[in-house]
């Protein structure tokens, strides 16, 4: 792994460490009084930031990729709750700077790790021409 790879593997590790830590602190202690029960919160604000966690910490590039669709759910939360909810501007601040660490984190190390590992997607002329070269040879023998 180069020290690119490695930079942005840290990055989004540390990013989502501190997100899955954030969210709790802000959910729970700092607005404890919200009118949300704590089951629903665990579902809908906890539970789904843990679902790529093992893929995160085994270094799988596949999971870094669809770990930005479950980040967007979270960076979407920040901007509504930064234009919504004026008493946790801060806090949602603090959620959309995370949210953009863990994307760009995990968006160059999946693309980085990717490429090292041959996992890129392949261009559609190679595919083309590799398809003609089988058709030919399966018509000449």
């Amino acid at each position: 792994m180069n020290l690119t790879t490695h930079f942005f593997k840290r990055l989004a590790l540390f990013s989502y460490f501190l997100l899955v830590a954030w969210l709790p602190i802000w959910h729970f202690l700092l607005t404890p009084d919200k009118t949300t029960t704590t089951l629903f919160t665990l579902l809908f604000w906890i539970l789904p930031i843990l679902l790529p966690l093992k893929g995160l910490v085994q270094g799988k590039p596949y999971t870094y990729a669809w770990t930005n669709f479950v980040v967007m759910y979270y960076l979407l939360h920040g901007l509504t709750a930064v234009y919504v909810v004026e008493g946790e501007r801060v806090y949602a601040l603090i959620e959309i700077v995370l949210c953009c660490g863990l994307f760009i984190g995990c968006s160059y190390f999946a693309r980085s790790r990717g490429r090292e590992l041959g996992l890129g997607i392949r261009k559609l002329k190679d595919e083309l021409l590799e398809e003609q070269q089988a058709f030919e040879s399966h018509k000449k023998g």
